[in-house]
């Protein structure tokens, strides 16, 4: 090894899923929405000559429009280049007491990623035996804790009781709930912002708004809170939301009924997916998300998997410990969907 690569801070990173390019697939594996954004979006006036100006650091008007949105003061929102922005952010500014973080064995695997980057000491807590998350086992001494409502890759929703539960029995650290999902079902613990100030709700328009290529991520928490968000953003990058990001966002959530509309299409053709796969045998989990975990009693995920991807199929498959033998399916559209149900019961 050369001796500058001693010095080299050396992480093992996040394997996002695969975006292909050789071929045409009908592409189940990033959650991505099947719809296109609200109409409004691409009517939206964006100025090519602006794009030679930085943008509004402080992203004003996007703040704005989200904080009008969900009925709080400007000061409680904070926004970055997609929710991965924002938690990371978020990492950096309150995980900094020394002692272990928590989340879930099974869950998000960019949390472990960051904690490691950035050398915060982690633990992960167990699932139980039917995947889900057991506010018992949060409440312990630690430094902080975070976890995806509804949980990723599992899908299943954590009830609002069980939010609260984990959230009162940690009043000195801050709790995330990453929300990425929650459009789709479960309760918000935005409805328990009021009464925690330790406790900070991060969303992202990717999945439910269809902006993924976008990358617009928000936070809302206590203005105290995200005031010191603020300030490590201001010391790590002051401009991170580009102008048609800003734009093109204000546009979105605007559209509140084209986004209802959107998430009911997602959730709709969901349910019809997983009736239909679970009439063939296979173990579908009970889901909230844009995503089905599913899994055969007699045939391998990882066999399934690779015979989809021969007949045109991308589904995400974890090679990991008690979940090797589910795949990952986002929900397309409803003939996509269709196609890949009679696929999987030909199999």
């Amino acid at each position: 090894m050369s001796t500058w690569e001693e010095n080299v801070r050396k992480v093992v990173p996040y394997t996002p899923g695969e975006q292909p390019k050789e071929r045409k697939y009908v592409k189940l594996n990033t959650n991505e929405n099947p719809y296109p954004p609200s109409p409004k979006v691409s009517a939206a006036a964006l100025s090519f000559d602006a794009l030679r100006l930085y943008p509004d650091p402080a992203a004003s008007d996007l703040v704005h429009a989200i904080a009008e949105y969900h009925g709080v003061s400007d000061k409680r929102v904070f926004v970055g280049v997609g929710s991965d922005d924002v938690l990371a952010m978020a990492f950096m500014t309150f995980f900094h007491s020394g002692k272990k973080i928590l989340f879930p064995d099974i869950t998000y695997s960019f949390y472990d990623v960051w904690a490691d980057m950035l050398e915060i000491p982690f633990e992960t807590i167990p699932l139980t035996g039917d995947y889900r998350i057991d506010p018992a086992d949060y409440a312990r001494d630690c430094g902080g804790i975070v976890f995806p409502n509804p949980n990723a890759p599992t899908g299943i929703a954590l009830p609002i009781e069980d939010v609260r539960s984990i959230i009162s029995k940690n009043p000195n650290v801050v709790v995330i709930v990453d929300e990425a999902y929650i459009d789709f079902g479960g309760t918000s613990a935005l409805t328990l912002l009021d009464e925690f100030e330790n406790l900070l709700v991060v969303r992202t328009f990717s999945k439910s708004r269809s902006m993924a290529g976008l990358r617009i991520g928000y936070a809302i928490g206590s203005e105290k809170m995200i005031a010191y968000l603020n300030d490590v953003k201001y010391s790590y990058n002051s401009y991170t939301m580009n102008r048609p990001s800003i734009i093109y966002g204000v546009e979105s959530i605007r559209d509140d009924a084209y986004f209802k509309e959107t998430v009911e299409k997602v959730i709709k053709t969901r349910e019809a997916f997983a009736e239909a796969i679970r009439k063939a045998g296979y173990v579908v989990l009970p889901s909230s998300a844009n995503f089905v975990f599913a899994s055969h009693p007699t045939i391998p995920a990882k066999e399934i998997f690779a015979r989809s991807r021969e007949a045109g199929f991308l589904v995400r498959y974890f090679d990991k410990p008690r979940i090797d033998n589910f795949l990952r399916i986002s929900i397309g559209t409803d003939e996509e969907m269709r196609a890949y149900a009679d696929f999987l019961c030909e199999i």
